[in-house]
């Protein structure tokens, strides 16, 4: 993967039941997932915008904002300007429309 795939560019949702040892799994947001709590996810946008859509409080969804860079086009690098949130590491192991596999670091 020399550049990064058009279809990183939308909003994602952990899909923890198909994680795997050092994989996390995303899907688009309108996928079909079965019934959970409070579910994660991110969003990345062309134009260097992240937002990190944690679970706040009463399972609430929290949009936090940030910035995404790239040097090789195999991994991003999330920064969150202004606030205590460190910065980490996203490695694309695969992405398509349907699907995001990364490793975290």
């Amino acid at each position: 993967m020399s550049e990064l795939p058009a279809e990183l560019f939308q909003r994602w949702t952990h899909s923890y039941e198909e994680d795997t040892e050092g994989v996390t799994v995303y899907r688009p947001i309108d996928y079909s997932f079965p019934p959970a709590r409070g579910r994660r996810g991110m969003e990345i946008i062309a134009d260097g915008t992240y937002i990190d859509h944690a679970i706040g409080a009463a399972d609430v969804p929290d949009a936090i904002p940030g910035r995404w860079s790239t040097a090789d086009g195999r991994s991003l690098v999330i920064s969150f300007p202004g606030s205590d949130r460190p910065d980490r590491r996203l490695e694309i192991l695969q992405c398509d429309s349907k699907l995001l596999k990364v490793r975290m670091s």
